[in-house]
């Protein structure tokens, strides 16, 4: 197997009408070699929309990896991972469109740079609008300097999407890159154990992130891929989103910053927001 070759792990829940568009894309841009990637596996987190059903009869070059229950965002990419083999996975999100070539340019990228442990791609909104999908180490500070850029731009403030249409334009290292489309090395993985399980959705890539760094190698940021980024509606249909993401936020401060949890413990009930049911 060649040290380009990618495994794509991509973990669905009620994603049956994102998933189509993905895995076309995935299989139309292929490595750069026209062959695709060497394995594709879609993880589904226990689906009601027929997910599963459909991709084992529309795509049986796909292993499907059916989870009884929802096991979360980190816990499915561990199953994902290990059906696999490829020296390099792709995380993907069933929500984005991949364009000829991206994998492989990402692949030879990484391949290239032996110092860098993961890299991801520059991704857009399905307006061509650059996502600020890469930011500081989850901290109260650099949370609230990224929450700043992303108000402003959303707002329609010139400086905001000029400053974040340039930031995303330059390649280079960074702490995180978002989990919609992480590329890392299969070693590196392994060394890290994988995605730590503690984090049900949100959090994970940044966690990932840290570990990997923690252990010398470099995130780095590829401006020169752009995958674009649907941002489908399975977690907007899931009336616990919002809960899950704030115990994954906790569970982060935890591990990266316990002297800041009883603070964050005290802006969440300031706020109203619930950790439980």
């Amino acid at each position: 197997m060649s040290p380009e070759s990618v495994a794509v792990v991509i973990v669905t829940y009620n994603s049956r009408q994102d998933i189509e568009p993905c895995l076309r894309s995935v299989f139309a841009g292929g490595n750069g070699s026209g062959s695709g990637p060497a394995e594709v596996v879609v993880v589904d987190n226990a689906s009601t929309d027929d997910t599963v059903a459909w991709v084992r009869a529309q795509w049986p070059s796909v292993t499907v990896v059916a989870s009884p229950d929802n096991r979360g965002f980190s816990a499915a990419n561990n199953l994902g991972i290990r059906a696999t083999t490829a020296p390099l996975v792709l995380l993907l999100n069933p929500d984005t469109i991949v364009p000829p070539d991206a994998i492989g340019t990402l692949a030879r990228h990484l391949v290239d740079t032996p110092d860098t442990g993961i890299i991801g791609p520059r991704l857009v909104d399905a307006h061509g609008a650059p996502e600020l999908s890469f930011g500081p180490m989850i901290s109260p500070w650099g949370e609230l300097r990224q929450k700043l850029r992303l108000a402003g731009a959303r707002r329609g403030w010139r400086l905001a999407q000029q400053a974040i249409a340039r930031m995303t334009s330059c390649a280079g290292p960074r702490d995180w890159v978002s989990g919609a489309c992480l590329l890392i090395r299969r070693d590196v993985l392994d060394a890290v154990g994988g995605l730590d399980e503690r984090f049900f959705m949100y959090t994970e890539d940044v966690d990932l992130c840290a570990e990997v760094r923690r252990r010398g190698f470099a995130v780095r940021f590829d401006p020169s891929v752009t995958v674009t980024h649907l941002r489908g509606q399975s977690a907007a249909t899931n009336p616990h989103t919002e809960r899950l993401r704030r115990q994954s936020h906790m569970a982060f401060y935890r591990k990266h910053h316990p002297r800041w949890v009883g603070l964050l413990r005290w802006y969440l009930r300031l706020t109203g927001t619930t950790l439980h049911g």
